[in-house]
Parts: C-alpha cells; structure tokens; sequence
C-alpha cells in the first residue's frame, strides 16, 4: 500500500470516528433528575414502600373493604398504564398496581435478580405488608406472564386471574430455554433514547396509533429515563428465560379471563388459542379495532368484560 493510500484511509478513519462521536454526542440521551420525576410523575395517591428489598412505586385506591385487584404492567412500561381501568374501577374494588421492579419509578432492583421467581417473591411480600390475603391478579403482556406464574407460585392468594395479550410462549423460531442475547445495538440504550424512537416503539401496541397522545409520549420516555432503569431493563432481557408453559397452565385452578385486541402487532391474537388449548376452561374474549394495551388505548371500551368477570 502506497503512503498516499495509507494517508487517504487514514483519514477516512478519522472522519468516520468524528462522525461517530458527533451522532453520539447529539443523541446521547441523560438520565432525568428522581426527584423533578417523582414531582412530575408521583403525585398523589402515589406512595413508596420498602418491599423485599426494593422500592415500590404503588398505588392503592378505592374502599378498603373492597374486593383487591392488583395490576401488572407489560415491559418498558408503568403503573399509569392502568389509569383507565384503575378509575372506573375503584369505585367498588380496592386496586393495587405498581411500578413493577427494574421500571419507571421502582427503578433498578438492588439485587439486580430479574427472574419471575423475583417477581413472584416481591408481589407476594407486597400483598403481606398490605395485608392482602387474597385478590384478583391482572396482567398485561410481560406483567401478564408474571401474573400466571404469580398464580402458579401462590394460587391461594389468586381469586381470578385477567391475562390481558400475556406472554409466555415462544414466538416461532425462537427456543424455549436459554436467554435470547441482548442486540449489540441495544446495548447503546442507557446512553441513546431519543423521543423519536420511544414514540416509534409505542405506536405499533396501539391499534390505531392516532389513540396514543404526545403526553402517553412524554411519560413513557421520561420514565424510560428515570435513573438506572435502562440498564435494568437490559439486564431484564439478559436474565429473561422462557420456559415452556404447556405443562404448568393446566394446573391453574381459579377462572381464568383472555382478553386480546384483535389488532394486537406485538402478540397477534392467533395466539389466544395456544392458551385455550391449553386451559380450555378459560374465557377468550376479543377487543375488535384495538392492540396490544387496550387498557390505556380504550379503556372505556375494553374494560366491560372485564368488570363483568370480576363481578360474577
């Protein structure tokens, strides 16, 4: 190689580096402040309690004396997702939901132990310093398979059981087993979040994106930033393993309620009927012109079968 060529690469080289650097140092993306975010994000009836380690970020309303709901939201998300259904039911029942561990107020776990086994353990030291012996469980997607796992675990303290589009088995190709590995570009996440891309990932769980508000936007990638949740949420993924559920779900005694927009981009609703050939007591009830989070997307609409469910 000439040394006009290794001039000319060289300097390729480093233009590309400064490109680099430059995209970087225009997306990098800080953590937000805790405490502008607890002002911004945990007002009342929000409150935190020391629960098996770990700050929770809860919210309890409704009368005491009413039957307990508790709500687990899906992956990257956070108790708000549960904001329409948590105010049209707490007139009657006494809802419980969460920031769950690793996400939005909660922040990282400081056992850094992201396993549904954690899960379980943490929701059941929740429900005893609440004093909650038992109550109906709801989930959606990610907080779906902790749900059912939570009611194999503890099916004494599981009235009723809503898996709202739940995860838990493999997509096609995917094995069951090991943990996927983490995408390279991913693990840029604790530096990159531009709201551009939040605002894209969102919009696909919706099944009209038109639904989804700037502030839902706005929420989501500020918690996304809260402090160390994007690391957790990586460490998550890392630890995530699937394990194949046709052997388990059988064994779910309590009435179960499938509830799937028919829209749903993230787990079509053709999957309902792996759950249903599985547990074929259970009830499927489809959400027409509605996705993946039809509690936040519609909640009006979607909520009636469900509050007819709990009431039986």
């Amino acid at each position: 190689m000439t040394l006009r060529a290794r001039r000319v690469l060289a300097w390729i080289g480093g233009a590309l580096l400064l490109l680099l650097i430059g995209a970087t140092a225009w997306l990098y993306t800080p953590d937000r402040d805790q405490a502008a975010l607890r002002a911004a994000y945990a007002g009342p009836p929000s409150r935190f309690m020391e629960v098996a380690g770990v700050t929770l970020h809860i919210r309890d309303t409704g009368p005491r004396d009413g039957p307990p709901i508790l709500m687990l939201h899906g992956f990257g998300a956070s108790l708000h997702s549960w904001d329409g259904w948590a105010a049209l039911l707490s007139e009657r029942f006494r809802v419980i939901r969460i920031d769950m561990p690793g996400f939005a107020l909660t922040g990282a776990d400081p056992t850094d132990d992201y396993s549904d086994a954690r899960s379980v353990a943490v929701l059941a030291a929740l429900l005893d310093m609440l004093g909650v012996a038992q109550a109906d469980v709801i989930g959606n997607s990610m907080g779906g398979r902790i749900a059912w796992r939570f009611a194999l675990a503890q099916p004494a303290r599981v009235r009723r059981l809503v898996l709202v589009s739940p995860d838990g088995f493999a997509s096609p190709g995917r094995p069951y087993g090991p943990p996927e590995a983490v995408p390279a570009m991913l693990r840029l996440l604790p530096w990159v979040l531009p709201r551009a891309m939040v605002r894209g990932t969102l919009a696909p769980a919706y099944g009209d994106p038109t639904r989804m508000s700037e502030a839902e936007v706005d929420r989501a990638h500020d918690l996304l930033r809260a402090p160390g949740v994007r690391r957790a949420i990586l460490d998550r993924m890392a630890q995530t393993a699937l394990e194949d559920p046709r052997p388990s779900l059988p064994h779910l005694a309590m009435p179960v309620l499938l509830v799937w927009g028919e829209l749903d981009r993230m787990i079509p609703a053709s999957h309902a009927q792996d759950w249903v050939a599985v547990m074929p007591r259970a009830e499927l009830v489809l959400l027409p012109g509605l996705g993946h989070v039809p509690q936040e997307e519609a909640p009006e609409a979607s909520l009636p079968a469900v509050r007819a469910f709990l009431e039986r």
